[in-house]
């Protein structure tokens, strides 16, 4: 979803750092030993994409009721990219630019409008088209049951994620998806980015649901961010496990499909080589990614989260530790930036802490200038995060789900630094699977510029430009997209060469704009 520039605490700004570990000034997808079956491609989301918020029987998510509160620059996803009526034109595109894999999220309120009970006909058949678009044209479908948009019904009726109850309701929900798409999609996830949804939803509260308490957000109108962040968590993790162990149990056997979970994870870094500041990263890494990972595979939070949250962490019945662990045939990866870590052991003398109090660390940028709106290029960052997963997870298939570089919205078509971040990134992962790593895919975010949960129209991560202007909300390539089109092709590509290809898409973008 792309929303990065919040993480975890309000003290972290973006690192911007250009640091090209793979320096070659072209790369080709053919040209390098990615197996068979890795996939290259990119993604979206519902809310970000879709529009058609209040069509065809679709019902609010906490998402809408979040940006129509105008946490979003005032901005909202009712239209967005209009990916409803446009998906036909969208598969072209993906097809145009040599996609392998296409990953979207499925609206829960659009499918199932009250959460749980009868299914939408009309979200159903857009779904089934979408998904046979994709299949007809050879294109992988990737599919994430929950992208932050949580039916507002269910949060309004229990508290959402607060409630046991959602366990029941999710699994339902995902039940529906195997059964209605599940002989075409072969790839399932179950929720994107677990862990900083619940530290931005329900710590900080600057994203939906909203919820916090003083002093670790502000303009919540209720929340407690001592407890909830861990509440929330654990019942996703017990709704995955669940909804994964049904799927294994009633699908897998007859759909051969895979099914997941996705995490964010920057790579922390010690601010110095004292002691406590490399032991600061480390707990930055259980808190991080230990948080839902070490329950995946060993059946049980980290021994550090156990100590610093105590009763506030809830526990697993040994029923509950046999059934999320283990739960999973691959785990997606958001990466983006890499961050310095300084120890902050003095916050554990609080008497009232959150999430951001019991890991005790400070997150600090070092250096960089955040005025061109991108994020930390740090590459060597998934190196090292992708070998961290290989030696404390058992070298788990991991998906590389998101990506990408932030960019504020104009009108231009030229981006050589998207085209650098891709291919020092893509060079990174390909050191990384050198060094045995079992990475399965990456997925580019994102495949268009869309609406930012934070941002709105504000800023922008696409391969493809898309004109807000135009009635029709026309699609342009940008320079990013041509690279990674000649990459995907197995055509290498400069950026002199493509810079000379982006002046023609240029003039056209500008007569359309002086039209206006």
């Amino acid at each position: 979803m792309a929303k990065k520039n919040l993480c975890f605490v309000g003290s972290f700004v973006v690192v911007v750092v250009l640091n090209l570990v793979f320096c070659a000034e072209t790369l080709s997808r053919h040209e390098f030993p990615f197996p068979p079956d890795f996939v290259f491609g990119s993604g979206t989301t519902a809310y970000q994409s879709e529009g058609a918020a209040f069509q065809d029987g679709r019902t609010a998510s906490i998402w809408d009721t979040f940006a129509h509160a105008g946490k979003a620059q005032g901005a909202t996803g009712d239209v967005a990219c209009d990916g409803y009526h446009k998906y036909k034109e969208d598969v072209q595109l993906m097809v145009e630019t040599g996609l392998e894999a296409y990953r979207f999220s499925i609206s829960w309120s659009r499918l199932i409008p009250n959460g749980r009970g009868p299914v939408n006909p009309k979200g159903l058949e857009y779904y089934n088209n979408l998904i046979n678009e994709l299949v007809k044209h050879g294109i992988q479908p990737h599919a994430t049951l929950t992208h932050v948009d949580l039916p507002q019904v269910l949060q309004d009726e229990y508290g959402g994620w607060l409630s046991q109850k959602m366990v029941r309701d999710f699994t339902a929900y995902a039940e529906v998806c195997f059964r209605e798409f599940g002989d075409r999609v072969l790839y399932w996830t179950t929720v994107n980015e677990a862990n900083i949804f619940v530290v931005g939803g329900y710590d900080i509260g600057i994203i939906p649901p909203q919820r916090c308490s003083s002093p670790f957000g502000k303009k919540c109108a209720v929340g407690n961010s001592s407890t909830e962040p861990y509440i929330a968590a654990h019942h996703i993790l017990l709704a995955h496990s669940l909804a994964a162990r049904l799927y294994k149990k009633k699908y897998q056997g007859k759909q051969q499909g895979f099914i997941g979970i996705n995490v964010y994870a920057y790579w922390p870094l010690p601010y110095t080589n004292a002691t406590e500041d490399v032991i600061a990263a480390q707990r930055t890494k259980d808190f991080l990614i230990g948080w839902f990972m070490s329950p995946l595979v060993f059946g049980d939070y980290p021994d550090i989260m156990k100590k610093n949250i105590g009763t506030r962490l809830p526990a697993f019945t040994k029923i509950e530790s046999e059934q999320v662990k283990g739960s999973f045939d691959f785990i997606g990866v958001n990466h983006y930036v890499t961050i310095y870590t300084k120890d902050k052991s003095s916050s554990l003398k609080m008497d009232t802490r959150d999430f951001n109090a019991d890991m005790a660390v400070e997150l600090i940028n070092e250096e960089g200038d955040t005025s061109s709106g991108e994020l930390a290029l740090v590459p060597s960052g998934l190196l090292a995060l992708l070998e961290y997963f290989k030696q404390n997870y058992g070298n788990p298939p991991i998906y590389i789900h998101e990506n990408g570089q932030r960019t504020w919205k104009n009108a231009t078509l030229s981006d050589p630094g998207r085209v650098k971040y891709i291919q020092s990134f893509i060079g990174s992962l390909l050191d990384a699977m050198r060094n045995g790593s079992n990475a399965r895919g990456y997925f580019y975010w994102s495949f268009m510029d869309l609406f930012e949960l934070l941002d709105g129209y504000e800023s922008c991560y696409g391969l493809y430009y898309v004109d807000l202007n135009d009635k029709d909300l026309k699609r342009y390539p940008k320079l990013s997209a041509h690279w990674y089109s000649n990459f995907l092709k197995g055509q290498s590509m400069n950026l002199n060469g493509a810079t000379e290809v982006q002046k023609k898409k240029n003039s056209t973008l500008s007569q359309s704009h002086s039209s206006q």
